[in-house]
């Protein structure tokens, strides 16, 4: 199986970990808006310029000279009805069926407007793929239909900064976090309770009615037990 990195126009990574993940990917794909960095900073990671496999999305925000330079490059997706980090996934997922594991590099940073939506996108993306729940009950019907051959897929998908690691769960489960590490759970859904085991400050009794309740929790084991009372996404960051 075959780790595949999609590369975003939010702040390029400068530390060890994201910057190795990128080095040892078998599949790279850039959204277009990120190519332009890509090109500068991919030398850096390889010691030479290394292409991309793929720069997907509509194409407005890359010159029409890099369009033309690399034209063999570029795959053109006009409809509007997902943003370029999907078409960047669904492309990535047509196109290299070997890939059992994503991770979304440059998705934050620079705007928090795109970072909010990237992240709400990784909860869509989850609950799209789940199976842990009927698929009427998916959050986006677009995104269901879009993601409905890989229902059921063995697939990581996260999204990782320098800062962080994140990623959206969608049942009850069992996470290798590390001793110590910093831990946040977001959900936006008031009807769900999490019984945790391993963190400092146990979730048990949060309300999830706003996206903070749960943030800023540390974890006081390698390991940490979350028991979801109904399926529902939730991004964990750590």
């Amino acid at each position: 199986m075959a780790v595949s990195v999609i590369v975003g126009n939010g702040d390029f990574p400068k530390t060890e970990y994201p910057r190795y993940l990128v080095s040892s990917a078998d599949h790279i794909v850039c959204c277009d808006g990120a190519f332009r960095t890509w090109l500068r900073c991919c030398k850096g990671i390889f010691g030479e310029e290394r292409m991309p496999d793929a720069v997907v999305g509509d194409m407005d925000s890359i010159s029409p000279g890099l369009r033309k330079r690399y034209a063999s490059l570029m795959v053109h997706i006009t409809e509007q009805d997902f943003n370029d980090m999907t078409k960047a996934l669904l492309y990535t997922l047509r196109t290299f069926p070997d890939t059992d594991c994503i991770h979304f590099i440059g998705f934050s940073g620079k705007r928090e407007d795109h970072t909010i939506g990237n992240l709400s996108l990784l909860m869509e993306y989850a609950s799209a793929l789940s199976c842990s729940r009927p698929v009427a009950d998916t959050l986006s019907g677009l995104m269901e239909k879009a993601l409905a051959p890989y229902r059921g897929k063995r697939l990581d998908i996260d999204m990782v900064s320098d800062h962080s690691t994140i990623f959206a769960v969608t049942d009850s489960c069992e996470l290798a976090v590390g001793q110590g590490r910093s831990v946040s759970i977001i959900s936006s859904d008031n009807s769900l309770k999490i019984k945790s085991a391993g963190l400092v400050w146990p979730t048990d009794d949060v309300v999830f009615d706003n996206l903070w309740k749960a943030t800023l929790n540390r974890a006081e084991s390698d390991m940490i037990r979350l028991e979801f009372n109904h399926p529902s996404a939730a991004l964990i960051v750590i």
